[in-house]
C-alpha cells in the first residue's frame, strides 16, 4: 500500500510517496503561476498502480481534484517533523511567503502553533530577492556569506529593506556583508516570533528550503538560544511527507 503527499507551497510543489515504512519516491517542482497545473502533472506522473490514497496540503491544497483528503500546512508539517526527528518539540518553517511555529505533544501532534504571513521580510523570498539583486543565488548563499561581517538591515518592511540594500550596494557595502546582514534580520525576527510559543524548548526542528543552509542554521540557533536547530536532508519536503504519513493513516483506518 501506498499514499501520496502533495504539498503547494507559494515557491515549491513537492509530492512523495510513503510505504508505511519509508520515503520511496520524491519530486519537486516551482509551483509557478499556475500551481494547480504542477499538482495535476506531479500526481499523474508519480501515481503507482499501488497508490491507494492521495493528501493534498498547502496554498493549493484544494486545486487537486483527485485528491482524497485535504489536509492543513499545519497538521502536515507536524507530523512529517515527527516522522523525520522523532524527538522534535517543535517546528520551525520559513517559506516563500509565510514563516511557521508548531508546537508538538509527546505524541508528534500538533498542540499550538503561529503563522506569521502578513510580512514578506522574514521570508525565504525575501532571501532569495537579495541574492539576486547582489548578483547571485541562493543555492550558494553559504559561500557567499563565508567571512563576512553582518550590515546592519534595520527596515521591518520588505519594500523598504530593499531601498536599503540597495543604498548599501551605492555605498559599496561587500555584498556578502549585506546578505548575512539580511539572513541576521531574517533569523532575529524569527526567534522573537517562534519565542512567544518555544520558549526554553530544545528539540527544535528547522524544516524548509532555508534549512539545508548551514549559516541560517547557525544563525537561527544563536538567536533562539540553543545549541543547534535540528534538521534534515529532506526537511524541503516536510509538508509532503506529513501529508502522506496522515493518508497512510487514513487508508489503514479505511481499509
Amino acid at each position: 500500500m501506498i499514499t501520496m503527499g502533495i504539498d503547494s507551497g507559494s515557491a515549491m510543489t513537492k509530492a512523495v510517496l510513503y510505504d508505511g515504512e519509508k520515503i520511496v519516491a520524491c519530486r519537486m517542482e516551482p509551483s509557478g503561476s499556475s500551481p494547480g497545473k504542477v499538482m495535476r502533472r506531479l500526481y499523474e506522473e508519480m501515481k503507482t498502480p499501488d497508490t491507494c490514497y492521495v493528501v493534498a496540503t498547502g496554498y493549493g491544497r484544494e486545486l487537486l481534484p483527485e485528491a482524497d483528503k485535504v489536509i492543513t500546512e499545519i497538521t502536515c508539517h507536524g507530523a512529517g517533523a515527527a516522522y523525520l526527528y522523532p524527538d522534535c518539540e517543535a517546528v520551525i518553517d520559513i517559506g516563500g511567503q509565510d514563516s511557521k511555529v508548531i508546537l508538538l505533544n509527546d505524541n508528534g501532534q500538533v498542540r499550538d502553533f503561529l503563522m506569521n504571513d502578513k510580512c514578506a521580510a522574514g521570508t525565504g523570498r525575501f532571501l532569495e530577492m537579495t541574492m539576486v539583486r547582489v548578483g547571485s543565488d541562493i543555492e550558494v548563499i553559504d559561500d557567499f556569506v563565508k567571512g563576512a561581517e553582518p550590515a546592519v538591515i534595520n527596515s521591518m518592511c520588505a519594500v523598504f529593506a530593499e531601498s536599503e540594500i540597495i543604498g548599501l550596494l551605492a555605498q559599496e557595502t561587500k555584498p556578502g556583508d549585506i546578505v548575512l546582514g539580511c539572513i541576521n534580520s531574517i533569523c532575529r525576527r524569527t526567534a522573537i516570533f517562534a519565542q512567544k510559543l518555544i520558549s526554553g524548548k530544545t528539540n527544535v526542528f528547522f524544516s524548509g528550503g532555508l534549512a539545508q543552509s548551514e549559516a541560517i542554521r547557525k544563525t537561527l540557533a544563536g538567536y533562539l538560544g540553543v545549541d543547534e536547530v535540528k534538521t534534515h536532508p529532506m526537511s524541503q519536503y516536510n509538508g509532503a511527507i506529513g501529508a502522506a504519513i496522515l493518508g497512510y493513516q487514513r487508508a489503514l483506518r479505511k481499509k
